[in-house]
């Protein structure tokens, strides 16, 4: 048994250290004045109908100075209403806590304005509703009214969290990511012709899990994206440790929260 244990412990580390090795290869400029990370968040959408699982993906547009033509998770910064909206039911207290682990100044409210940013942005990025069917009294003037307009109201106790990365200082934008996921079975309305030629994403994919791979990613999200499959593996289970992305000396680190 204690074999077996070692053996565990010595391929995770292996596959942390692939994945720190990948990111810190990829050399950057750092000639801007470092700032603080702004608290962001993105939310990988899964569909599992067909035969293998599938991930949605948006293309950036190329005009953008922000890794332009990439292939990213919708997602952005937290808004002040997100801090305000209501949903019809809360995250899981286990993927609370993970959330809360690590910060510099924590606040309660925090973990679940992550997700609802993330709910949020995947809404205005793409014109997908993630839900319930519902009504609530606390609605925000904004994007939020927009979205109670169709009739339906967050629903947090299905979100997953799934991993967290900070980009490098002295980077032109930094942010404090927190990745999320949810199943494609709690998109309760689309709206379509938000996703266009002139918009902040210009196409979306559904995209096999392992072919997504073969896409024009940023390092981080390819490194999400092999996170995610192991966690799928495991049975994506909220007790599982969420890895933590952070650069030090120039070295990337992985921590588990």
């Amino acid at each position: 048994m204690t074999v077996r244990t070692e053996e565990k412990s010595t391929a995770k580390q292996s596959e942390a250290h692939a994945h720190t090795k990948a990111l810190t290869e990829i050399d950057r400029e750092r000639k801007w004045p470092n700032v603080r990370p702004r608290n962001a968040a993105t939310l990988i959408l899964l569909d599992h109908e067909g035969p293998q699982p599938k991930v949605l993906m948006g293309k950036r547009h190329a005009g953008h100075k922000f890794m332009p033509g990439k292939f990213v998770f919708p997602g952005g910064r937290i808004e002040n209403a997100d801090r305000r909206m209501a949903a019809l039911a809360e995250l899981h207290p286990t993927v609370e806590e993970k959330l809360l682990k690590r910060r510099l100044r924590p606040s309660v409210s925090r973990p679940r304005a992550l997700a609802l940013a993330a709910i949020r942005e995947t809404f205005e990025e793409t014109g997908i509703l993630l839900g319930r069917k519902g009504a609530v009294d606390r609605v925000p003037e904004g994007p939020w009214r927009d979205f109670v307009g169709h009739g339906v109201v967050p629903d947090l106790s299905e979100v997953h969290f799934i991993a967290r990365a900070i980009t490098p200082p002295r980077r032109p934008k930094r942010f404090d990511t927190t990745f999320f996921s949810m199943d494609a079975s709690a998109i309760a309305h689309r709206i379509e012709g938000v996703v266009t030629a002139d918009t902040e994403l210009v196409e979306l994919v559904w995209v096999p899990l392992k072919e997504a791979q073969h896409l024009d990613l940023p390092p981080i999200t390819r490194v999400v994206l092999e996170e995610l499959e192991t966690r799928q593996k495991a049975g994506m289970r909220n007790e599982l440790p969420c890895p933590f992305y952070y650069e030090v000396q120039r070295k990337w680190r992985r921590e588990e929260l």
